[in-house]
This record gives structure tokens, C-alpha cells and sequence, in this order.
């Protein structure tokens, strides 16, 4: 595996007002001087983002963990100091193409609801007004998936959860996939919000459980398509898989290259930044890429028209202050725990966005 080369900017915007942006011919390969629409589409994997309430619904050994009795010493304090720390990250995304940051925000491992309306209440991002979507999954780490949006871009108009299920297995647990669908400024498009299953157990044993929940998603996108062919669709999340794994290059089969792109294919932007180098968490001289957004060909603009909401660039949100300065995860995500001693950190994952365009 490379190792990930050091920040950078992948595009720049010139601030026009709150929707409106002008491309200049230096900055730009789409045309010079016209006005763009811009919404910055994201994830990010919180880390654990548990409160410090016993909550008898929820997995007991986490909770053990995540209390102000549990190994972990997680108090009210350390709690808002996570919290002040993510809305920072939250707050600071994507503000070179839109000073609202991500109008559409999927978020992981978190405990409940009540975790993002603490996290959207946030002094630095509680003007945004953000919305939640969030079900129940039935992981055994008590961990879930959700959906924050800015309700003056997205209006959501159907929500649903589906279970991953195993063949054989009836007792399987993991996180739902979260389907939102929406009006973004006029344009009905759809989120998909997934964490596949971890690598516990080795990347082989685990690895099917992965391809089942890459099915699930591609049986999602699916349905979509049946009702529209040109369906635009944005699956997100952490994919405990690398851009070239099996489970997304054998069973989504998404193409890496926009040029490739034809009506029914998938689009992944991530697989050319894994082939750089460039991940979004490590570990001992290696970098992986498991926090992705794969896109419909509604999505693709070939010839750059923007006559409709389109994929621009995609971005891994790589400020300095999310690297670890020192320690055993130095130049890697600042995370909240480094083996079990609190460093009040952010998250071991950085997040990642997407930038849509759309001639105004």
C-alpha cells in the first residue's frame, strides 16, 4: 500500500454569493464565466459517538465502555469535547466551493438520534439548521448510520432502512443501509448511507459478509433505476473495503474513469485517488480508502453541460489539525483513544465529500 501524500486542494471556487459561484478559465475546464449552483454532498465516520447514558436498548459491552464507570472514563466532558471537535470538522468541510458546507452530511457509527441532535446544536454549525434522518440498526456494537441535511437545498420526501441479512445465518447483526430521497433544489435525487461489515476475523473470513452488503446496496440502486433508468443516486459510507476489493470492483463494478461512464453504469471517483496513494485511515506504514462515495450515471456529465445537478470533484478532507502531530498513529487521523489512553482527538477516519454543479 502507498503512503498518503501530504494534503491538497483538488479544486478551487471563486465566491460569488450564497448559490453562486464564477468559474474563472484559470481555475476551471468546464466554461469560463458562467454561473454555477454548488452543493457539497459528504461522510464522515464519527468514531464512536456514544453518549455517556445507559441506554438497555443498546449493545452492553459498549456501553461499558462508553461510561463514566467503563474502561474508556467516558464522562460528559470528554463527550463535548468529541462533540466540539466533529462539529469543527463538520463546520470546516468544504467551504472552498460553498460557505454552508455540506448541504447533505451522512454520518456513521453513532449510537443514536440523540448523539446528532447534541452534534447539529453546536455553537459552529447550529446556524446551518440541520435536519436528521436516523433509524435503529440492530448491530451488536449498538452503532448506527444517519443523514443530516440543510432543508433550504434538500427536502426529503420518503426515507427507508433496510436490514442485511446472511444466508444461514439468521442471527446476523450489522448496520442498516439508510435510503433517503429528496428534492435537492428542485431535483429529485436519492442518498444512500451504508457501513458495511468490518474486516474482524481477517479480510477473507469477513470478506463475503462485505460482498453481501455491496448486493444490498447495488439492490437499492437498482429499484431506484427501475422507476427512473437516469435515477441519481449517491452511495456513501464506510465500506470496510478498498476501492479495488472485491466487493465493490467485482460486485458493483463500477467504472473509474468518467469518460467510461454510460446510462446504467456505476461511477467510483475514489479508485483513481486510492491508486495516488491517498487514503482516508491507517495504520503501520498503510493507508486504506474504505470511506467512499459511488454515483449513478445520472450523476456523470460527460461533456460537462451542467444542465442539471452533476458530479464535479470529490475531495478527502485532510486538514492538518485531523493528523496525529505524534504517537503511535502519527501522520495518521488525530482519533479520540490511542490504545485505550484518551487523546481527544477527532476520528480515526477523515471524511470525504463530493462537489455537484449545476448551470445557474
Amino acid at each position: 500500500m502507498n503512503k498518503q501524500k501530504s494534503p491538497r486542494m483538488y479544486n478551487k471556487f471563486i465566491l460569488t454569493n450564497l448559490f453562486l459561484f464564477v468559474f474563472t478559465l484559470f481555475y476551471s475546464p468546464i466554461n469560463a464565466q458562467k454561473e454555477y449552483e454548488v452543493v457539497c454532498v459528504g461522510f464522515y465516520n464519527l468514531e464512536n459517538l456514544f453518549d455517556t447514558i445507559v441506554d438497555p436498548d443498546t449493545n452492553k459491552i459498549l456501553q461499558e465502555e462508553f461510561t463514566p464507570f467503563g474502561n474508556n472514563k467516558w464522562d460528559s466532558k470528554k463527550y463535548n469535547e468529541k462533540l466540539g471537535n466533529l462539529s469543527r470538522v463538520i463546520a470546516d468541510m468544504g467551504l472552498e466551493s460553498t460557505p454552508d458546507g455540506p448541504a447533505i452530511l451522512g454520518v456513521s457509527e453513532i449510537e443514536n438520534r440523540l448523539v446528532l441532535e447534541d452534534l447539529v446544536k453546536q455553537p459552529s454549525i447550529a446556524n446551518r439548521d440541520y435536519k436528521i434522518v436516523h433509524y435503529e440498526s440492530p448491530d451488536r456494537r449498538g452503532i448506527d448510520v444517519g443523514l443530516l441535511y440543510q432543508e433550504k437545498y434538500f427536502k426529503v420526501t420518503g426515507t427507508k432502512s433496510y436490514r442485511l441479512t446472511l444466508e444461514g445465518r439468521p442471527n446476523y447483526a450489522s448496520r442498516d443501509q439508510l435510503l433517503v430521497s429528496g428534492d435537492l433544489l428542485g431535483e429529485r435525487v436519492h442518498f444512500i448511507v451504508g457501513h458495511w461489515p468490518s474486516r474482524r476475523g481477517g479480510e477473507k473470513k469477513s470478506g463475503p459478509y462485505r460482498a453481501a452488503a455491496a448486493k444490498l446496496s447495488l439492490q437499492i440502486m437498482d429499484s431506484l433505476r427501475k422507476e427512473d433508468p437516469n435515477a441519481k443516486v449517491i452511495m456513501m459510507g464506510d465500506l470496510n473495503d478498498d476501492p479495488v476489493s472485491n466487493s465493490i470492483k467485482k460486485v458493483l463494478k463500477p467504472q473509474s474513469e468518467v469518460s467510461d461512464v454510460v446510462e446504467g453504469d456505476l461511477y467510483n471517483p475514489m479508485t483513481k485517488l486510492y491508486h495516488k496513494g491517498i487514503g482516508t485511515l491507517g495504520y503501520n506504514e498503510s493507508w486504506n480508502l474504505f470511506d467512499q462515495m459511488i454515483i449513478t450515471s445520472g450523476f456523470v456529465d460527460i461533456k460537462k453541460e451542467f444542465k442539471t445537478f452533476a458530479y464535479y470533484n470529490v475531495t478527502i478532507f485532510n486538514k492538518p489539525y485531523l493528523i496525529s502531530q505524534d504517537g503511535r498513529f502519527k501522520n495518521y487521523p488525530f482519533r479520540t483513544y490511542s490504545y485505550g489512553e484518551y487523546i481527544g482527538g477527532y476520528s480515526d477516519h477523515l471524511p470525504v465529500y463530493v462537489t455537484l454543479l449545476r448551470e445557474k
